[in-house]
This record gives C-alpha cells, structure tokens and sequence, in this order.
C-alpha cells in the first residue's frame, strides 16, 4: 500500500488528493490555512495535491488529525477516526480537531467604562458544545453579574479572524479578535451597548485582550485603577491590541 520512506503510491495519493480537495471546498479552507493547521509547508502540500509529488505517510496523518476525518481508504477502519459533525456555516464549517487549541479559560482585559483610565478584569471560558457541534463562550468573575455575556464562536476561514458571538432575540454584542500569538494570546475589538442613565443605552466600542489564564500567576479580576498591583502588567497587555495593530480606531 505505501512506497519507499512512507510514500504513498501513485492510485492512493490521487484518491487522497482528490478527497482531500473535496474537503477544503466543501469547508471553504484555503490550502494555506490547512498547511498552517497542519504544520506542513504549503509548497509540500500543493505538490502533493497537483501529483508532482506523493504524499507521505506522517503527512495524510497531521492533515487527518486536523480536518478530523479520515483521507486513506483503510484510515477509518484501521485508526478508527469518526466522521465528525461540523460547525454550522454560518460559523464557518469548522471541525473540532481544527479549533481545538482555542477551548480554555481566558483572563479578559478591556478599558473599564465606569471609570476613567481604569481596566476590566474577568474570565472568558471557551469550550466545545457536542449538542450543537461547535464552540461555544461563556464569561464568568464579572462584577456586574446582570451582564455576564454568553454566546457562540465563528471562525470563518475567509478573515482568519475569531468572532465571539452573543445573539438575543435579535440584540448582538460582538468580540473579533485577530489571530493568536505563539503564545495563544488574543487580540481585538468588542463592540457592545454601554447602560447610561435610566434605561438608556449606548453604542460603545474598546481594544481587548484574551490571555490564557494559566499564563498568569494570580488573576485579578474586576475594576483594577492605576494603585493595583495588576495594573501595569495587565495595562501593556492590553495596550499590544493597538500598539501591534490588531484593530485600529478610526475618526
């Protein structure tokens, strides 16, 4: 079945290639963003793909692992990989294996809005939801509890970009952030409804950051001023949102 080195043979790397194929256009996944998932280069995937060269072995496996579906015609049987459910579109197609690295808790850091020059501090929880088959967000450590935000995860391939999502009979609150660091530290934008004076609310938008939070010693959670010992370090995190150019404000 497989050449020299774990190469595949020339019938079973075109049937590979061409299911394989079929999976980027069905789930909209750009070669490059598969490469990258995968932690192959793009030139040993496109050769592979147009049979200028085979596939090996070790690669169909990480390319597997990824889409979470089995490519080899004896892999279901022999590996025992499951057909697995997909997110919805309008989530952007995405399988467990491929967005598994996201699922954690985060420390949340944004601009307080009740106090000038101030950060707030909480925890956003991202996990697999198995009913629905995608990823879903929950936040926690907030002290206005009433406001406490839960939603799903987008990750379309087209932007490269994550979208935490809260949707409640029709009123959104959004957070995009760009793409993770090496460190799986987060950046971006949340965009949501500021509560005013009585009943008024207002359109707000501010930078965010998601840290995982077992990269923090001792999380400090709620409206942390200039005095808290948290402040600078959680303020230079915050401030990478625009200094690095993960989202920009425009006047």
């Amino acid at each position: 079945m497989h050449g020299d080195e774990g190469q595949l043979h020339s019938g079973e790397n075109d049937r590979i290639a061409a299911r394989l194929r079929e999976e980027l256009a069905r789930r909209r996944i750009s070669r490059q963003a598969l490469a990258d998932m995968a932690r192959i280069s793009l030139s040993t995937l496109e050769k592979a793909l147009s049979g200028s060269r085979p596939f090996s072995l070790a690669t169909v496996i990480r390319i597997e692992d990824v889409l979470g579906t089995p490519l080899r015609s004896d892999s279901a049987e022999h590996a025992g990989l499951p057909e697995p459910a997909l997110s919805p579109g309008h989530m952007g197609s995405y399988g467990r294996p491929a967005v598994r690295w996201i699922e954690g808790a985060y420390l949340t850091l944004r601009p307080s809005f009740s106090k000038e020059g101030a950060i707030y501090s909480y925890c956003t929880r991202i996990f697999w939801d198995s009913k629905g088959a995608h990823l879903g967000f929950s936040e926690s450590e907030r002290v206005d509890r009433p406001f406490t935000q839960t939603g799903f995860v987008a990750m379309p391939n087209l932007s490269g970009h994550t979208y935490l999502v809260t949707s409640e009979e029709g009123q959104y609150r959004l957070v995009m952030l760009g793409r993770a660091t090496r460190e799986r530290r987060m950046f971006g934008l949340l965009s949501t409804l500021q509560a005013g004076p009585g009943s008024q609310l207002f359109p707000v938008a501010c930078p965010i950051a998601l840290v995982p939070i077992e990269q923090v010693d001792t999380p400090h959670f709620g409206v942390l001023a200039a005095e808290h010992e948290s402040y600078a370090p959680y303020r230079r995190i915050l401030d990478e949102a625009l200094a690095s150019d993960f989202c920009r404000w425009y006047a």
